[in-house]
């Protein structure tokens, strides 16, 4: 029983972490893109951060100009914000990741097709 709860709690632990990290790699491409950053380091600050959607972009017209607008209220405690160009740039940066990944991944799925199960008979006995 014990054992079960540990392997519980660490798999918990695990996910977190993969979560906190997802959200710091889309930060610093956030930050890399040209978003700046404000810290929410007074009461008021937080309050108000606090009343937007949480790391979700969102827009708002300032003097003709659409502003886009990040909110991280739990991990760095910022609001990141930035012009079309800024967002767009994000965008594309964010698609060349993801296509990275989606190449990474089909490369590890062909290198474990060429796996020879020979000794170990058929891996789909089960």
């Amino acid at each position: 029983m014990k054992r079960a709860s540990i392997a519980v709690l660490t798999g918990i632990a695990l996910m977190l972490g993969a979560c906190v990290g997802a959200v710091q790699d889309k930060e610093n491409m956030m930050t890399a893109a040209g978003f700046n950053v404000r810290l929410a380091d007074t009461p008021d600050k937080i309050a108000a951060l606090k009343k937007f959607p949480p790391h979700k972009f969102f827009a708002q017209n300032k003097n003709n100009q659409v502003v886009y607008f990040y909110a991280d209220p739990t991990i760095c405690r910022c609001l990141y914000y930035g012009n079309q160009q800024a967002y767009q740039t994000y965008r594309q940066m964010a698609f060349q990741q993801n296509l990275a990944d989606q190449q990474q991944m089909t490369a590890e799925i062909n290198q474990q097709t060429a796996f020879d199960f020979g000794p170990w008979g058929d891996p789909f006995w089960y």
